[in-house]
C-alpha cells in the first residue's frame, strides 16, 4: 500500500508544466539530430557520388600470343583454261552435239553451221581457177609463137638487110614484148584465183567448229535453228558456247590497294566456298595482277574517288570433283605469321594529338604544334594515359606491338565508343559487368 500511495502521489500543476517542457526540449533534440544525420549522408553520398564519377573501361594486360595477319578478299571460281568458242562466219546452226556438263576431247564436233553457201563459194572458186589456168595456158602460147617470130624477123636481118624492114622488126619486137606481159598476167590470174580457192575452203571450214582443248563444256549459249554471228564489237554477241579445263580450279579474287602490297607469290590461303559451306580448300596464290582492274566509264588518267582493285589469283590444291565455274569463293591468304608477338587489342588503338618528347637537353618549344599519333590509353593508378605505339602486323583481332609497351601493362581495350571519346589523364575504373538472371527469373 506504501508503494502504490507513492506511484500515484498526485503532482502539482507546476510539475506538470515543467515535465511539459523538458519533453518538448527533449523533442526537439531528436528532430535537429535526424536532420543533422540526413545532412551527412548526403554528403556522404554526394562525396562518393563525385569520387564515382571515374569512366567505365574494359581493361586488358598487354601479352604475348600467336599472330597471324591474313588478307581476305571475295571473288569467284574459275578454270585454269577455259576457251570462248564463237563463230567467225555468218550461219544457221544446224548441229549441237553436245550439252552442257558434257566432257570433250580435243577436236570433237561441237557445233555444225549451214555450209551450203560456202560450198558454192568453193565451187565458184575451183571453176575461176580453172578459167585462170586456161587463160595462162593460151597466154603462154602466145607468147612462144611471138618469141619464134621474133627470132625468125632477127635471122633473116642477119641474113638479108633488105629481107626484113625496120618496121616490121620493130613489130614483132612489140608482139612479143605484149605477149610476154599478157603470159605474166595470166600467170598472176591463176595465183589471185587459188588463193580465193583456198579462202572459200577456210570458209567452208569454220562452219565445222571443234573442241580446242579436253575439258568439259560448261555453257552453251545458242540453240540449233539460231543464226551464229562473228563478236566483231561485242564478245558476247558472238560466244556460242565454253569448253573448261576443270583440272585446275583457281579463284579469281579482287584485292583492294592498300593490301595487295602484302600479297607475294605462292602464299598459302584458306578458302571457302559457298556451295560447300562446311569445308575450307587449301591454295596458293599463283598471280598478282599488275594493273588495277578498269571498270566501264572509269578514266583512265588523273585522280578518282573510285575504289582501286586488282585480280589476284588463288590456285586450289585439292578442288571437289563437283565443282563449277562461277561459284562464289572466299580466300583469306596468309601474309605474315609470329609465334609470340607483343599484342593490343584492334579496338584498343586510337588515334591522338601528342607532342613528341625530345631527347635533347635544350628546352622543349612550348609552342610547338602538336601531331596526330596511334596508341593506347594505359591505366596507371586509376588514371588513363595516352600512351603512342608503334604497330607491326594485325591479325583478326590483334595488333603487334613494336615499341611503346611491355608485357603485363594495363590497357583500355573498350567499348569502342568509350575508346574513341576517352581524353587524356581521366580517371577509370573497370567496367560493371551486369549478373546474368536465372532463367526464368523477370
Amino acid at each position: 500500500t506504501t508503494r502504490r500511495s507513492r506511484r500515484w502521489k498526485p503532482r502539482s500543476a507546476g510539475d506538470c508544466v515543467k515535465r511539459a517542457g523538458d519533453m518538448s526540449r527533449k523533442r526537439k533534440l531528436i528532430i535537429g539530430g535526424g536532420i543533422a544525420a540526413v545532412f551527412v549522408g548526403a554528403i556522404s553520398v554526394s562525396t562518393a557520388a563525385r569520387g564515382d564519377r571515374a569512366t567505365e573501361v574494359r581493361q586488358e594486360a598487354v601479352a604475348r600470343r600467336p599472330l597471324v595477319a591474313t588478307v581476305t578478299a571475295s571473288g569467284r571460281i574459275t578454270a585454269q583454261t577455259a576457251v570462248d568458242i564463237s563463230a567467225d562466219i555468218t550461219g544457221r546452226i544446224v548441229q549441237i552435239p553436245v550439252k552442257e556438263g558434257n566432257r570433250v576431247r580435243k577436236g570433237d564436233l561441237l557445233i555444225r553451221i549451214d555450209a551450203s553457201q560456202y560450198e558454192s563459194a568453193v565451187a565458184r572458186a575451183e571453176a575461176f581457177l580453172s578459167s585462170a589456168e586456161a587463160s595462162a595456158l593460151q597466154s603462154r602460147a602466145n607468147r612462144d609463137q611471138a618469141r619464134r617470130a621474133l627470132d625468125r624477123a632477127n635471122q633473116l636481118r642477119r641474113t638479108d638487110p633488105n629481107l626484113v624492114s625496120d618496121e616490121q622488126l620493130e613489130q614483132a619486137h612489140t608482139q612479143f614484148e605484149v605477149a610476154e606481159a599478157l603470159a605474166k598476167s595470166a600467170e598472176y590470174q591463176v595465183s589471185q584465183s587459188r588463193a580465193g580457192l583456198r579462202e572459200a575452203r577456210d570458209q567452208l571450214a569454220k562452219t565445222v567448229l571443234r573442241s580446242p582443248i579436253d575439258g568439259q563444256i560448261t555453257r552453251v549459249a545458242v540453240e540449233e535453228g539460231e543464226v551464229a554471228v562473228p563478236g566483231t564489237f561485242s564478245r558476247e554477241t558472238g560466244l556460242l558456247m565454253t569448253v573448261s579445263d576443270l583440272s585446275v580450279i583457281q579463284v579469281n579474287v579482287q584485292v583492294d590497294e592498300t593490301d595487295v602490297v602484302r600479297l607475294h607469290l605462292g602464299d598459302s590461303a584458306d578458302v571457302t566456298i559457298d556451295a560447300f559451306p562446311d569445308t575450307t580448300f587449301s591454295g596458293r596464290v599463283t598471280k598478282i595482277s599488275q594493273s588495277a582492274i578498269r571498270t566501264a566509264g572509269a578514266p583512265t588518267t588523273g585522280s578518282t574517288d573510285r575504289a582501286v582493285d586488282y585480280d589476284v589469283e588463288v590456285t586450289l590444291d585439292n578442288p571437289p570433283q563437283d565443282i563449277r565455274p562461277d561459284l562464289s569463293a572466299t580466300a583469306k591468304v596468309v601474309t605474315a605469321t609470329r609465334d609470340s608477338a607483343l599484342t593490343i587489342p584492334i579496338i584498343a588503338l586510337t588515334v591522338r594529338e601528342h607532342t613528341p618528347i625530345s631527347t635533347e637537353t635544350a628546352p622543349q618549344d612550348t609552342t610547338k604544334a602538336k601531331k596526330e599519333a596511334e596508341g593506347v590509353f594505359v591505366i596507371q593508378g586509376g588514371v588513363a594515359q595516352f600512351r603512342p605505339v608503334k604497330v607491326g602486323i594485325a591479325g583478326e583481332e590483334y595488333f603487334e606491338v613494336l615499341d611503346g609497351l611491355r608485357a603485363g601493362d594495363s590497357i583500355v581495350a573498350g567499348p569502342y565508343q568509350t575508346v574513341r571519346d576517352l581524353k587524356d589523364s581521366t580517371r577509370v575504373r573497370p567496367l560493371r559487368t551486369t549478373p546474368e538472371r536465372p532463367e526464368g527469373q523477370r
